[in-house]
């Protein structure tokens, strides 16, 4: 089966028959090497911006729109093409990436007259990142192939590091055929890339992601007021503890984050409550109890409502200390 990225070999000679909607360019005159497919991102936040950087690295033309322009010019100085429009980015893609906060932006951008799907070429792909209601994905996915669009939900685990560094974790909902052309891509922004089932799924499985790191989270940031209270050195508890048993990437990613006090968002508490609203809604349909995740969830809801909603998630921290009568 081809891929996306070798979808644009050659018509036979003599042949006069177009090529199929949304196949990648040709290749350049001189070159052996199929053309990558043209890509428009949808999207350029602290996610969307160094994933998008990273296609360009890898050789992908990639057009990209966001609200912001300052996003926009630094895409541009990276290599990419800025539009002016959603329907400008999109039109002449093979694939589309969409990378936006919530269910009503990504409902906002694919639907209506200047939205994906009008504008998309038929055969195009679709593959949103975005963390949304598995609801929200599977409705995308019906809708795009009434259109003729293929439809893959994608989101990601890594927070911005994982971005950085093309090292997230992708978590993907869709057709295999859809899948199997998407790899290539998929693989210059991430190394665990697997297909969890039909649409919806991805955000399914991403949903128990965050349930997880939210839990995980907590249960750091209050060892850290345990041991600090307690008046052990905390640098060499938490090297002590990320070595045995206790260690995880969360403890890894945001050990200095505690030792520091520094918030500066990587993925702000705002959207992990975002998150934390999904999961639970989600368990609530299919009946499965969340006890330590719906106390989690509130606290992590009570951290934003003390103004704290634009601080990096593992500012819970500062909600334990609040709670242990500390002044923060």
């Amino acid at each position: 089966m081809s891929t996306l990225a070798d979808s644009s070999r050659p018509a036979p000679a003599g042949s006069s028959s177009p090529a199929r909607a949304g196949s990648s360019r040709p290749a350049r005159a001189g070159s052996s090497r199929p053309a990558r497919p043209a890509i428009a991102w949808i999207g350029l936040g602290i996610m969307g911006s160094p994933m998008s950087e990273n296609l360009l690295k890898a050789g992908y033309d990639v057009t990209g729109f966001t609200l912001e322009r300052d996003k926009l010019d630094r895409l541009a100085a990276a290599g990419g093409s800025a539009a002016s429009s959603i329907a400008e980015a999109v039109k002449d893609a093979d694939v589309v990436i969409t990378m936006v906060p919530a269910s009503p932006q990504v409902e906002a951008i694919a639907y209506g007259p200047d939205g994906i799907l009008e504008n998309a070429r038929p055969g195009a792909l679709l593959i949103d990142m975005s963390s949304i209601t598995p609801q929200t994905s599977v409705d995308l996915g019906k809708a795009g192939t009434e259109k003729g669009i293929r439809v893959l939900d994608a989101p990601v685990s890594g927070g911005e590091a994982g971005a950085i560094e093309a090292v997230l974790s992708i978590m993907v909902g869709g057709e295999q055929a859809d899948f199997d052309s998407a790899r290539p891509i998929l693989e210059a922004l991430g190394k665990t890339i697997v297909l969890c089932g039909p649409h919806g799924s991805g955000q399914t499985v991403k949903a128990a992601n965050q349930l997880i790191v939210a839990v995980n989270i907590q249960a750091c940031a209050e060892a850290v007021v345990f041991l600090e209270k307690s008046g052990v050195n905390l640098q060499a508890a938490l090297d002590v503890l990320n070595g045995g048993l206790a260690g995880s990437t969360v403890l890894t990613r945001k050990k200095d984050n505690f030792l520091n006090r520094d918030f500066k968002p990587g993925f702000r508490i705002e959207l992990h409550h975002k998150d934390m609203g999904i999961v639970t809604d989600a368990a609530r349909n299919v009946g499965a109890a969340l006890p330590v995740g719906s106390v989690v969830a509130q606290l992590v809801g009570s951290l934003r409502a003390q103004g704290d909603g634009g601080l990096d998630h593992s500012a819970l921290l500062r909600s334990v200390e609040r709670l242990s009568g500390q002044q923060v």
